[in-house]
């Protein structure tokens, strides 16, 4: 299954331990790419590369923050020295915390009293340290990467650059207003980057994933029976295919932003994977 354009070249997969990212690292593996697996825990990253190196892939685990920009020039001259200089960056690693996301979708009067619920977390309860690493996480985790292996693909005079963005880059979500900031940045900062790599060849894209269950989303959309909660059943009332995704779903999308051959000329943009949740305003 190795691919004459993809085989014996370098990635660099952030959150490569996650749902959606381990499921590129080992396509990409399959293609004949040698991977560099980033991310902050080191047991879910060595499940990923023992799976690829039974499969016959190389695979390597750096456990990795994405915003420590010195952690991560080390981490460059590990992977160089190892499997050689990076061709491709999925930028992967982000999410939500819970701390960051609000009870309610609208304002309500209780969130201002003295003797408010415990379990009732408005807008103006939210703990903005919290809410401010998930945007350091998700935006500043982007744009670190980039800068690091990016300074490496235009000393190569090229390369291509696959970003994590959102539905929630296009349209703010209910009750996740740090997450949808900080996506909406990864749209913008994807477009500038872009344009500013153009001269070195680099193509800078991005992929927008909807709804795909993991273990940081399974407990908004499904309960513990599998059955959906409320918010679920309200995605599916606004995804026309009437489904949540699957992590398979992205791989011809990620492989068509990667390859020269197929996307050459396309750079600055954002594609949405989301069963068509955008085209539909629910009315």
């Amino acid at each position: 299954m190795k691919d004459a354009f993809f085989n014996d070249k370098v990635a660099v997969i952030t959150g490569a331990g996650g749902t959606l990212c381990s499921v590129i690292a080992k396509d990409l593996a399959k293609l004949g790419v040698k991977v560099a697996l980033v991310g902050r825990t080191k047991e879910k990253l060595d499940r990923v590369a023992s799976e690829i190196s039974s499969d016959g892939g190389a695979a390597m685990v750096v456990p990795a923050d994405v915003t420590d920009h010195d952690r991560l020039v080390r981490a460059r001259d590990e992977i160089e020295s190892r499997l050689g200089t990076c061709s491709f960056l999925v930028n992967g690693a982000g999410g939500n915390q819970n701390e960051a996301v609000t009870s309610v979708s609208e304002f309500v009067p209780e969130e201002l009293g003295p003797d408010r619920d415990e379990n009732l977390r408005g807008f103006f309860n939210l703990d903005m340290s919290v809410c401010s690493r998930v945007i350091q996480t998700n935006t500043i985790g982007t744009m670190v990467p980039c800068r690091v292996f990016g300074r490496d693909m235009a000393m190569a005079d090229g390369g291509a650059i696959v970003n994590f963005a959102s539905i929630t880059s296009y349209q703010p979500l209910s009750r996740v207003p740090a997450y949808a900031a900080a996506k909406a940045g990864i749209l913008n900062f994807t477009q500038w980057l872009a344009a500013y790599l153009a001269p070195a060849q680099i193509r800078v894209n991005a992929v927008a994933p909807g709804f795909f269950p993991s273990h940081r989303n399974r407990d908004l959309l499904l309960e513990r029976d599998g059955s959906r909660t409320p918010r679920g059943e309200s995605i599916l009332r606004q995804t026309p295919l009437k489904r949540f995704g699957q992590a398979e779903e992205l791989l011809g999308c990620v492989r068509w932003l990667l390859d020269d051959r197929a996307s050459g000329f396309v750079t600055g943009i954002t594609v949405p994977v989301d069963g068509g949740f955008l085209s539909c305003p629910g009315i």
